[in-house]
């Protein structure tokens, strides 16, 4: 068994029973470069976080959605911290996202980067039931970002997710590779839940 089937599967080793794309999901490097993310599906999982729960229902998340070769990746790509523009060239979208922290009239919205997180997970969950990975960065800089997207003041750029299909761990650099097949750990829930009974 070569070690991309061992990492097909990295499920994990839950105290409780979860739902299947919650134990199945974890944040591979090695994407396949040669695969593509239909539209049908980056609609389906951009369709789950739109519906995810926020304080007001503001909704205040926004997406960039770049495709590999586009010029928008390219702009994603430019403002990436080395480290992960080594892997993150082979996913098939990159997914700027965005809160909302103001609203029209500049009214704060303090909980819009909690809110940006919660539409963010939905889209991860989605997208490991349809078959696909993600990867969450904030190794990037988000004023480059900022600017090279032309968003307005009331827009902040929280995080950037891959999302594709899983490539050839044996493409990464050595300290890639040894940290895609490391043990999935966690830390035990009772240290964790600070009260409770």
């Amino acid at each position: 068994m070569t070690l991309v089937t061992e990492l097909t599967s990295r499920k994990a080793d839950t105290t409780a029973p979860l739902i299947d794309p919650l134990v199945d999901r974890w944040s591979p490097r090695a994407f396949d470069p040669n695969a593509v993310v239909d539209e049908e599906a980056l609609r389906t999982v951009l369709e789950a976080a739109r519906w995810a729960p926020s304080a007001n229902n503001s909704q205040p998340w926004r997406f960039i959605v770049a495709r590999r070769g586009t010029a928008a990746f390219t702009t994603a790509h430019d403002a990436m911290a080395g480290f992960n523009q080594v892997w993150a060239d082979s996913a098939a979208a990159l997914v700027i996202n965005i809160a909302e922290i103001a609203d029209d009239e500049g009214k704060p919205r303090p909980w819009a980067r909690y809110d940006l997180g919660q539409a963010v997970a939905h889209l991860t969950v989605q997208a490991q039931h349809e078959g696909l990975h993600t990867h969450q960065m904030g190794g990037f800089d988000a004023a480059a970002l900022h600017a090279a997207f032309e968003l307005a003041d009331n827009l902040e750029v929280v995080s950037i997710t891959t999302i594709g299909v899983l490539g050839d761990v044996d493409a990464l650099p050595d300290v890639l590779r040894e940290r895609e097949s490391a043990p999935r750990l966690r830390k035990p829930l009772a240290e964790l839940v600070l009260l409770g009974e």
